[in-house]
């Protein structure tokens, strides 16, 4: 799915920021979506409203009747890590978070289609012209236009920041025995990106539609939720060796840990289902965007 269209159906707030920031960022989603969804379609003032009157109805249904199931998983996945990790509590993890997600989808969908529905052609040539930036910026971030060692050794430092983000510092040892399992993961982000600009294709040719209500958004329903119809029998392959892959991957990982570090991946789990408590029995206090650019820009 486009990354416009994470960012309208707030998955990304949820999974995405760090522990220490959730609260704030949960708190000021209204403001936060609204700054980057309008780097996409360039509401006009009309549009920003009807946004923000919907993006309300499903911050006010998600905090209320999904975050509390959200700290009930976050806890269930802890409680399962405490013995160590096997491969099917990534599974169970990794479906839990798929599951969660459709779940917005559905609540969000309509809504969605109805606001991309008084897009005018000026705003779509907007959405172009983003979505050539979001595309440049992967190539830059996964040095695509690099060699293979170029592309390897990104890919490494991401990974390298990710983990170290939940157990802290690794040792030099720690990093080589990184470095060393993730060559067992195919390299895929070529082939990520390829199919990254056809789903962008493909939402763009989706608003063709839009004038058509109902065919329209039954057909951008299954467009986010069916996000892997259509791929390359080429990057099918390739996507399914890598997800097993990257189940080995932190299956190992967790063996290289010390147990300090364990533990601190765990209490940070544990924190975001605090978290997700905490937000889900008291009601957000949002922003307004032009508080928000004030700070970014300050």
């Amino acid at each position: 799915m486009t990354r416009a269209l994470k960012v309208l159906l707030i998955s990304a707030v949820l999974l995405l920021a760090g522990c220490s920031a959730l609260q704030f960022t949960y708190n000021q989603a209204d403001a936060l979506l609204a700054w980057r969804v309008d780097d996409y379609f360039d509401f006009d003032a009309r549009q920003k409203h009807e946004f923000k009157q919907r993006l309300d109805r499903l911050l006010a249904w998600h905090r209320r009747e999904q975050l509390p199931e959200y700290a009930r998983f976050v806890q269930s996945a802890v409680e399962r890590a405490q013995g160590g990790l096997r491969r099917d509590d990534i599974l169970w993890f990794v479906d839990g978070l798929t599951q969660r997600y459709r779940l917005i989808v559905e609540r969000g969908y309509a809504d969605a289609a109805d606001l991309l529905a008084t897009l005018n052609p000026e705003q779509l040539r907007a959405v172009s012209k983003e979505f050539a930036k979001v595309n440049k910026r992967f190539i830059d971030e996964h040095e695509l236009d690099g060699s293979l060692e170029q592309q390897k050794r990104a890919r490494l430092k991401r990974q390298l920041d990710q983990i170290s983000d939940w157990t802290g510092n690794l040792t030099r040892a720690q990093e080589q025995q990184v470095e060393t399992m993730l060559e067992a993961v195919p390299l895929i982000e070529p082939l990520r990106h390829q199919d990254r600009m056809r789903r962008q294709r493909e939402f763009l040719e989706l608003l063709k539609l839009r004038m058509h209500r109902a065919e329209f958004g039954e057909k951008l329903r299954q467009w986010l939720l069916d996000w892997d119809r259509g791929r390359t029998p080429e990057y099918e392959r390739a996507a399914a060796e890598t997800a097993e892959r990257r189940v080995e991957f932190y299956l190992a990982l967790e063996k290289i840990l010390t147990p300090a570090q364990r533990e601190r991946a765990l209490k940070r789990l544990h924190g975001f289902g605090n978290d997700f408590k905490a937000l889900s029995e008291r009601p957000g206090t949002a922003a307004s965007a032009d508080w928000l650019a004030d700070k970014i820009s300050g």
